[in-house]
């Protein structure tokens, strides 16, 4: 099940706040490209506030720090509301996910080019360094995870994520402006014994700056390394044989890479029990029972182990939103125990990839197989989620996939063909497709 962490339950208490004002741009004919074209102008703004500062203000004067740290925060907001306009109004699309993550480095970039300007302008020539430090952080804690995901891996870990950043720089910005307002903008703080001031009003803004330096670099090293973790374990399998590879895509990953798949056989209309009967091997395989968030499962000739896919929930029942689908083992050979892919089975074989597609829809397949694409979705009928997948050339709700082999080596398996079994959505029949390489 879902391990919810504190990141996941303030990104939805926000969502719960924001909502009723994504619906009311999606009622104005916003876009989630104009939304995003809004943050980036204000993030200009942002810059232009710290340029005025540098130019026009004096040393101890803080208050542009503090104006363009609440316009950081609110131009940071629209980070938010772009995807939500997206998602609540059906309107997701790859440029606009493109578009997005472009304009977010654009506006990081120049953010942080007012923050060094100003910096460098009233003589704060130490922190302007670690501003740039920062910067080179942020950019390459977003670039890793693109240059990854390109690469087929996940990698959305670490401490100092864009929504952190934001929060952070705006958040000290605009307090070192308030107290600037309150205790003058060059107060500054001694020990005693000390012939110098250890902090001043500035430190509130710069301090918090120099931490991001450290952190969005170690940010970035992590993402590095655990993707190094992944493709370390991809090169040594690829690096075995290419033939078990196919082996592992087609037997043990369940996905078969066809060169244009051939039918060779459509489950007739005639009633369930009949179509049954004309079934073989399966028909003594243990079928998964007693799960109500149970989507559908797989089986092969190898062994009755079977893989299941149900719906990820959390403790109040709701749907975890970044990963909808939990897949785990039934060792139905080791007394019928539940058991974690490991991290090979996970990354190469039987994890689910899934990316929001609207209205509460994802799409999906598994890493091992794109091809193979599905669609996680709620159906009208019941209001439940169900997996759809393409049967016989028509939608239809996915229950079961069977592979059968017969004999080769685990090399090169002979594999028959891959079955998939489901409901029509319309009718409430049986269907039913069997495909081979």
């Amino acid at each position: 099940m879902e391990q919810v962490t504190l990141r996941i339950r303030l990104q939805r208490g926000i969502y719960r706040i924001i909502d009723p004002f994504v619906k009311l741009l999606i009622k104005l004919g916003l876009t989630p490209n104009a939304v995003t074209t809004i943050g980036f102008l204000l993030n200009i703004g942002v810059a232009v506030i710290f340029v005025v500062g540098a130019e026009e203000g004096n040393r101890g004067d803080l208050s542009y720090v503090g104006w363009a740290g609440a316009l950081i925060l609110f131009a940071g907001l629209f980070d938010m509301l772009d995807g939500q306009v997206a998602r609540l109004g059906n309107m997701s699309s790859s440029f606009g996910a493109l578009y997005d993550s472009v304009l977010d480095r654009y506006s990081e970039l120049v953010m942080f080019l007012g923050i060094c300007y100003y910096l460098v302008a009233h003589h704060y020539f130490l922190s302007s360094i670690f501003a740039f430090i920062a910067l080179i952080g942020s950019m390459m804690v977003s670039y890793t995870r693109a240059r990854a995901e390109g690469l087929g891996i996940q990698c959305k870990d670490g401490l100092m994520q864009r929504p952190e950043r934001v929060i952070t720089i705006g958040v000290a910005a605009m307090a070192c402006g308030i107290t600037g307002h309150y205790v003058g903008g060059d107060h500054k703080w001694y020990l005693p014994g000390v012939s110098f001031h250890i902090l001043e009003t500035m430190s509130i803004f710069t301090i918090p700056i120099a931490l991001m330096a450290i952190l969005n670099n170690i940010t970035a090293i992590k993402r590095l390394l655990d993707a190094r973790k992944t493709l370390d374990a991809r090169d040594q399998l690829g690096g075995k044989s290419t033939k078990m590879m196919v082996a592992l895509a087609l037997v043990l990953i369940t996905g078969m890479s066809f060169t244009g798949p051939k039918l060779i056989q459509k489950s007739p209309p005639a009633p369930a029990s009949h179509a049954a009967a004309a079934m073989d091997p399966q028909d003594t395989f243990p079928v998964p029972a007693g799960n109500a968030n149970q989507l559908f499962y797989l089986q092969r000739t190898t062994n009755t182990n079977t893989i299941v896919c149900e719906l990820n929930l959390n403790s109040k029942g709701q749907l975890n939103e970044e990963t909808p689908v939990h897949v785990f083992w039934i060792r139905y050979q080791e007394g019928g125990i539940k058991k974690e892919l490991s991290y090979i089975q996970r990354v190469f074989a039987y994890g689910i990839k899934t990316q929001p597609a609207g209205n509460g829809s994802y799409n999906m397949h598994f890493v091992s197989y794109k091809k193979q694409q599905m669609v996680l979705a709620r159906s009208p009928k019941d209001n439940r989620y169900h997996v759809y997948a393409t049967i016989n050339q028509r939608p239809a709700l996915l229950r079961r996939i069977f592979v059968k082999v017969d004999g080769g080596s685990f090399w090169s398996p002979n594999v028959v063909y891959m079955e998939m079994k489901g409901t029509d959505p319309v009718t409430g029949k049986e269907v039913m497709e069997r495909v081979k390489p």
